[in-house]
């Protein structure tokens, strides 16, 4: 006889604390096995082979799996597609159900419509749960039914509906858990990767930050922000505590986790983002596109110290500072009338924080293309951004060494010409 279990799948949730899925699942008849599927068709497509994401997901599952075994039980990992994982899961088990949290993203959304498909085929139910953000899908929609398209209406709209019930953690009932020894947790080495210096440690809210971060989150030198993305991109943080922390320490952090949930919205009403401007009409711009300007601004070699030690920070660190992300952005779009997809896709591959909702939401309203966007003549003069924001070149100096000597390169496009060739290709495009 096939022992009786029931199956957590841990995809972009990876923690044990406050997990809606995992909760669920642990108030089930059956004992729950933990498992974490390492997907080819995902990571087949990150060139990089020393990639700190993978090398992160590896150190989280290496800790979620120490946690697991303190109270008996353990993580089990597959590397191999879902349908195949769970075809071996079924030849030693009798599977009751299949919990998991739900994820937004297109690929996604095909794969559990996939595999819900065939666990149904097998009389094993698929449940599915709203975990790593307040309000999903059609939780928040425009009186006519349709979805907020403009931040503004929408945060209002999400403040006004949230409650505090919303933010209570969630009890876990760890005696439910499958009993079993210890497995061990697929190396990077097995999966074709190579360790980066990234240490995984257990994401905390940092006061000092978030009670001042209005204050001085544009600055670049100073670092003064979260560093959370990577924490909330695969689920080592629980987005109901932040949001309750935010609620108690600074309005403007919550913002930020509302713009969150507004792309994430976005792309899960309107996929064809993923492609395609937001705005039709932004895919008519007859973008330059030329592969030397591109790689003058992938290695930080514009001309412009701020865009370039925004580029070369990302380069080393798999991080760049907001408000520099916006400027690079406008740069790339705007002074060299490059296709911001070329952009979205060269942080895919460099952001440890990488989010496809947010990063292609970001890129559209940086190219004027997308919902709610920045307007086409807003153009950030890189100029004006350096004296405002670093002022004294101490975040330049430190990613750029060799600023004001005669081996830093002049700038590669005047930024008033530059200015006025975008204004008047962008008008006529959208004429």
């Amino acid at each position: 006889m096939k022992k009786k279990v029931s199956i957590f799948w841990f995809r972009r949730d990876l923690r044990l604390k406050d997990n809606v899925g995992l909760a669920n699942a642990l108030k089930g008849s059956s004992p729950v096995l933990p498992i974490f599927i390492f997907d080819p068709t995902i990571l087949d497509q990150l060139e990089d082979k020393t990639d700190r994401r993978v090398d992160y997901i590896q150190q989280v599952l290496l800790d979620v799996n120490q946690q697991l075994e303190k109270k008996g039980a353990s993580l089990r990992c597959f590397y191999t597609n879902p349908i195949q994982a769970f075809t071996q899961l079924l030849e030693h088990y009798a599977i009751d159900t299949v919990y998991c949290n739900n994820d937004y993203e297109p690929y996604a959304i095909k794969r559990d419509l996939e595999v819900k498909s065939f666990l149904e085929e097998q009389d094993v139910p698929f449940q599915s749960y709203k975990d790593q953000v307040i309000f999903e899908g059609s939780d928040i929609l425009k009186q006519d039914g349709k979805p907020y398209t403009v931040f503004t209406p929408y945060s209002r709209k999400w403040i006004e509906k949230l409650n505090e019930k919303m933010l209570l953690p969630q009890e876990m009932n760890w005696e439910r858990l499958l009993q079993i020894q210890a497995q061990r947790i697929i190396t990077l080495n097995e999966l074709g990767f190579n360790k980066t210096e990234i240490m995984y440690t257990a994401p905390v809210f940092d006061d000092s930050i978030i009670d001042s971060y209005e204050q001085y989150r544009d600055y670049p030198y100073l670092d003064q922000t979260t560093h959370l993305g990577i924490a909330f991109r695969f689920g080592t943080l629980s987005i109901r505590e932040a949001v309750a922390f935010a609620l108690d320490h600074n309005q403007t952090w919550l913002k930020e986790l509302i713009w969150r949930e507004f792309f994430m919205q976005i792309l899960y009403h309107f996929p064809q983002v993923e492609q395609q401007s937001f705005k039709p009409k932004y895919d008519h711009i007859p973008w330059l596109n030329k592969e030397a300007d591109f790689e003058l601004w992938c290695s930080g070699n514009t001309g412009y110290p701020l865009v370039d030690a925004g580029m070369r920070q990302l380069n080393q660190t798999g991080f760049m500072h907001n408000r520099v992300r916006m400027l690079v952005a406008s740069f790339l779009c705007k002074h060299l009338l490059i296709d911001w997809r070329w952009g979205e896709a060269y942080f895919a591959k460099k952001l440890d924080d990488f989010d496809l909702a947010s990063n292609n939401g970001n890129w559209q309203w940086a190219a004027g293309s997308g919902c709610d966007a920045a307007p086409y003549f807003r153009i950030f003069n890189p100029n004006i951004q350096l004296k405002k924001f670093d002022k004294e070149n101490l975040y330049v100096k430190k990613w750029v060494p060799e600023y004001g000597t005669d081996q830093y390169p002049s700038p590669m496009v005047d930024h008033d010409e530059a200015r006025k060739r975008a204004l008047a290709i962008y008008a006529n495009a959208l004429s």
